[in-house]
């Protein structure tokens, strides 16, 4: 299904086969005058007074081949609220045997300035679907006319635009089967994104073994597949100001290893690489809209198989870091693989700060269900600027703890460090605070725990099901907002 949306300016009075006007939350017509036939609004007009008038999309039927449907906005509305509205829309009509609507965007009053680019963002996003391996698919198109004076500008045309593309890679890499989606074909899949002006650079095994990335390599050492660390780098402010740094967890499948996942929904662990497919369909967006800022997108990818080969509990490896790590549980996978990919990204990079993003313990969702990711800080600004962004674009966080105290509880006897909590308790916070100790400079650090986010069974305001690409839009108003 696809949904083409053409923007033209026509102010004229119309008589277009289906037309979209809107009103407002009491469904007042008067002026729509202007817009539509005297017959066609006394008809409007009397088929309202016996109509429900609370529902926030109404369809007029003038005659067999032509349709009027008048959709209600409040005056003070947000812009997730448009874009909500916009989803709604799309919900209304996938429905309908229409396939090409015309809105006339002068009827649109409202406070909210692009309201009509809120609106129609909030409906691209909503109708993503990934049938990609049905024989039978739906073919269903609408095209979708937008006339009036209040169309968005080019510029922000184009940066919708930009969301949604990224936003829909991301979806579309974890919807991916892993018998597709294994960490080879990732990695060429990210390379092609070279087209959109990315630098990227794939690292393989044995470029990552001469760089010590052992905690990486231990993870992915049972997979017939290879282990990867891909950099992705947009520079668009055109000077050397540092950059700013995205790390994304990348296990294609998760088995759990030798610590093994239970049979029952192991098949949803296609998506425990969901954090680094928001880094890759962020930095696709950036390079988009030709984001004014530098930034760098780090992702690890990795298989977690059991094998012959495979890592054990009890094994001991030593990080890029240098530190030594015990393995405890190989179902904690996930943090061994950002461990490397934090410290390279540091030293290397030298970032102003750095998020990671990771479908990391099931403990969040204990905590916080579908409706928040756990965000895990070292400084207060950036924690207090995700927040913000998050709100902003209904893609919520929570701030949770971090403290000295709980490093007792991931102490080794045998390493440095042990990978697990063997006590009990703090799930997320202690995988958080094992994390913490790779970042070596104090450099302003969040990680954001998205694993009630990543994927929704029932679907979402913004999404129909399935992959939500929660973060893209996050941490792109997160640029927006205090970076660019």
């Amino acid at each position: 299904m696809t949904i083409q949306i053409n923007y033209k300016k026509n102010n004229k009075k119309n008589t277009f086969t289906n037309l979209v006007l809107f009103v407002d939350e009491k469904f007042n017509i008067l002026d729509l005058k202007s817009y539509i036939s005297k017959s066609d609004y006394n008809f409007i007009f009397d088929i309202l007074k016996v109509s429900d008038t609370k529902k926030k999309f109404l369809n007029f039927n003038i005659f067999s081949k032509k349709q009027i449907v008048l959709v209600s906005i409040q005056k003070n509305l947000t812009s997730t609220e448009a874009e909500s509205l916009g989803a709604k829309f799309y919900e209304h009509i996938k429905k309908s045997n229409i396939k090409e609507f015309t809105f006339n965007t002068n009827t649109a009053s409202t406070k909210l300035s692009n309201f009509i680019g809120h609106f129609f963002h909030g409906l691209k996003l909503k109708s993503y679907m990934f049938n990609k391996y049905k024989s039978k698919k739906e073919t269903k198109d609408f095209i979708i006319n937008v006339i009036g004076k209040k169309i968005p500008s080019k510029i922000d045309q184009i940066k919708f635009k930009a969301i949604e593309e990224g936003a829909f890679f991301a979806r579309d890499l974890v919807s991916e089967p892993g018998n597709v989606l294994h960490p080879d074909e990732y990695a060429k899949r990210i390379n092609t994104l070279k087209k959109f002006g990315l630098k990227i650079k794939v690292y393989d095994e044995k470029k990552c073994k001469k760089l010590g990335m052992n905690a990486l390599l231990g993870v992915g050492q049972g997979s017939i597949r290879g282990s990867y660390l891909v950099t992705m780098e947009w520079n668009g402010a055109k000077n050397n100001s540092k950059p700013l740094a995205f790390v994304g967890k990348g296990v294609c499948f998760d088995t759990g290893g030798y610590s093994l996942k239970p049979a029952k929904f192991m098949e949803d662990m296609t998506y425990d690489m969901a954090g680094s497919a928001t880094v890759v369909g962020l930095m696709k967006n950036l390079a988009l809209r030709k984001a004014k800022v530098n930034a760098v997108g780090v992702v690890g990818l990795v298989e977690n198989m059991v094998s012959g080969n495979a890592q054990r509990p009890g094994d001991i490896v030593k990080s890029y870091s240098g530190q030594t790590i015990e393995i405890l549980n190989t179902d904690a996978e996930g943090r061994l693989v950002l461990a490397d990919a934090l410290t390279y990204t540091e030293k290397k990079y030298k970032p102003k700060f750095i998020v990671d993003l990771a479908t990391l313990t099931g403990a969040i969702i204990v905590s916080l269900g579908s409706e928040y990711a756990g965000l895990f800080s070292n400084d207060d600004k950036l924690s207090k600027q995700l927040l913000d962004s998050g709100d902003k674009v209904e893609e919520k966080l929570w701030r949770m703890p971090l403290h000295k105290n709980f490093d007792k509880l991931i102490n080794s006897k045998n390493a440095d460090m042990q990978n697990i909590n063997y006590v009990g308790g703090a799930g997320s916070t202690t995988a958080a605070q094992f994390l913490q100790r790779f970042i070596l400079n104090k450099t302003p650090w969040a990680h954001l725990d998205i694993a009630g986010m990543a994927f929704s069974k029932y679907g979402g305001a913004l999404n129909s099901g399935g992959a939500t690409s929660y973060g893209v839009r996050l941490l792109n108003k997160l640029i927006e907002d205090y970076y660019e």
